[in-house]
């Protein structure tokens, strides 16, 4: 199946309520909320308060990535606020497998996160423990960003590990994806897609956005009848 999470982060605060529900009725599967500390990555966005906002404004899923230190510290108060899924960076997280442990114990779904520069194998221990990895096609931080090609062959490694080891998990990439690279992450085994400017920032508006990457995912259906896209 393949899943459009729509990326907050490109929305437009002042009217995020209109913004998340016209992603909604156009089609998105997850809302994704990217919590940035400062510290980790160069950037400060949002907490738990603003999951409290989205769950309150929609149903959909709510898939948080945290990217800040210490998050064992802060992970009960996204779930707490309606987070759905939490995703957690491999690179600074020396108790990895407690802090998976954990989100699924509190009863969310657990994903891990790679950087562009985490080499795929980083993450080899923990993926009989996760619903989803993350692959980052762009250093995180700032929304944006233009997609890294050179990713495509880590997206194609971490797949056949997957269908290896633990086939149900989700493969999601985030970072520069748009209307014209997101069949190019589809085929290389991707089967979750985060997009921020290419849905908020559409020059045709949210739903044009949001269609134009549907379009594309069709083209991969019809080579692959047996996959369906998400509900």
């Amino acid at each position: 199946m393949f899943y459009l999470s729509a990326s907050i982060l490109s929305a437009d605060f002042s009217n995020l309520s209109d913004q998340i529900r016209q992603a909604e009725d156009a089609g998105v599967d997850w809302i994704h909320i990217d919590v940035m500390d400062g510290h980790f990555v160069p950037n400060i966005t949002m907490g738990p308060f603003i999951v409290e906002t989205c769950r309150r404004i929609t149903s959909l899923p709510l898939d948080v990535h945290l990217m800040i230190e210490k998050p064992e510290n802060h992970i009960q108060s996204f779930i707490n606020a309606g987070a759905n899924w939490i995703s957690i960076h491999i690179e600074n997280n020396p108790n990895v497998h407690r802090t998976l442990q954990f989100i699924h114990s509190q009863g969310a779904h657990a994903g891990i996160v790679l950087n562009p520069g985490t080499p795929a194998q980083a993450i080899d221990a923990v993926l009989p423990f996760i619903d989803l990895v993350l692959i980052m096609t762009v250093n995180p931080g700032f929304s944006g960003q233009s997609f890294i090609p050179q990713i495509l062959n880590k997206i194609r490694l971490i797949r056949k590990s997957l269908d290896q080891t633990n086939p149900k998990a989700i493969l999601q990439v985030d970072g520069g994806i748009n209307s014209d690279n997101i069949l190019a992450v589809a085929e290389a085994g991707a089967t979750c897609f985060v997009a921020a400017t290419a849905i908020f920032k559409h020059p045709e508006g949210i739903v044009q956005g949001v269609n134009s990457l549907r379009q594309q995912l069709q083209k991969k259906m019809r080579l692959s009848p047996q996959i369906q896209e998400g509900s």
